[in-house]
């Protein structure tokens, strides 16, 4: 099964957002200034479901 997290990063990217610092476990925490928000991202996101989530708590609209 493909990872969503490579694209989910780019995305991230493109938009200004940036990586703050590791998370606890398999998670990196990002900022979004976007929105001005903290979030964590999954370094193995499978779910499609999981990449819009993520996408929405940057302030994006949805992707996958």
């Amino acid at each position: 099964m493909e990872s969503y997290t490579p694209l989910v990063k780019k995305l991230l990217l493109v938009a200004g957002c940036y990586r703050f610092r590791s998370g606890k476990g398999d998670h990196d925490v990002w900022f979004s200034p976007i929105n001005n928000r903290h979030f964590p991202v999954d370094h193995k996101i499978l779910s499609r479901h999981s990449a819009n989530g993520v996408l929405k708590q940057a302030g994006l609209p949805k992707a996958f």
